[in-house]
């Protein structure tokens, strides 16, 4: 992904080095609990009281992500690789910006960018706190991204789901939910949620992922329309990401089957293929997954 030259956004909030919370628990974060947490929810938790509730049911986890918040910066010195990441991540979001501003304008509404907060560990956010092990996620109460930048690293060795335009891919959906948020559509889902049964709401949880999964693949669209950023490959990086965080794929890593009423970020096949649905109309009216039902998405 070519972004050589390009602005960097100013919405950031660098919270690293901050004291952050400890991690409590039986012994804290467990390598048993690290797979649920790290596989199940992995990837892509979307809003955080979502992942709090898929979470939840490894049992030590509600300890795990209680505590005090972090603050402030500190005297923190990010690596040459965390600089490189900082910056490619402020460009992407940049772009988010220049791409749903426009997006915004054309249904006569106004865009308003959502923060990016980076932290180390663990941090507090307005949907409450949170150890690096949610992954990146999105909190509406706040209209914050939070993103340990180490996740990157992670997420190559753990999955082999690596490149520019993959990382890309990540923060894009994470801004998915807040255009979501934004258009009404994730408080309406929030909603209808807290009225369902746990493998009821999981299915309009699916809705929800889905949707930002085609928004991501609309940002996409866009910025190559606008920049001619993508590189060869590149399409092929996203794609490939979208199959490894699919919920049958993570759950069969981390423990060797599925239970499909758990689900509740969808199959690889489905965030494939509203990715691409995104990527290939760059219309924002292909993406309501809300009008499917759950055996159509």
């Amino acid at each position: 992904m070519k972004l050589d030259g390009r602005r960097e956004s100013s919405n950031v909030d660098d919270r690293r080095g901050g004291g952050g919370f400890k991690l409590g628990g039986k012994g804290g974060l467990g390598i048993g609990a690290a797979i649920i947490i790290g596989l199940i929810t992995y990837f892509m938790t979307g809003d955080l009281n979502q992942a709090f509730q898929v979470a939840s049911s490894s049992g030590d986890v509600t300890s795990v992500i209680a505590g005090q918040g972090s603050s402030g910066g500190g005297d923190y010195q990010p690596t040459a690789e965390e600089k490189e990441l900082e910056s490619f991540a402020r460009k992407v979001l940049a772009s988010t910006e220049d791409v749903w501003t426009a997006e915004f304008q054309k249904l006569g509404k106004t865009y308003e960018p959502p923060t990016l907060v980076f932290f180390n560990g663990s941090v507090q956010s307005g949907c409450g706190g949170a150890s690096a092990s949610v992954g990146p996620f999105y909190c509406s109460a706040d209209q914050c991204v939070y993103i340990d930048l180490s996740f990157f690293t992670t997420m190559k060795s753990s999955l082999g789901a690596d490149g520019d335009f993959a990382y890309a891919y990540v923060l894009a959906h994470e801004v998915g939910h807040h255009v979501q948020h934004l258009l009404g559509n994730l408080g309406r889902a929030h909603s209808q949620m807290s009225q369902l049964s746990e493998s009821e709401a999981n299915k309009v949880s699916v809705q929800i992922e889905l949707q930002a999964d085609c928004y991501a693949g609309i940002w996409a669209y866009h910025e190559q329309q606008m920049f001619g950023s993508l590189e060869e490959g590149d399409l092929e990086e996203a794609i490939s990401t979208a199959q490894v965080i699919g919920d049958d794929y993570l759950q069969k890593k981390a423990q060797g089957y599925t239970v499909p009423e758990s689900f509740n970020h969808g199959t690889s096949q489905q965030r494939m293929k509203w990715f691409k649905r995104g990527f290939t109309t760059g219309d924002l009216s292909q993406g309501n997954t809300f009008a499917y039902r759950y055996e159509d998405l």
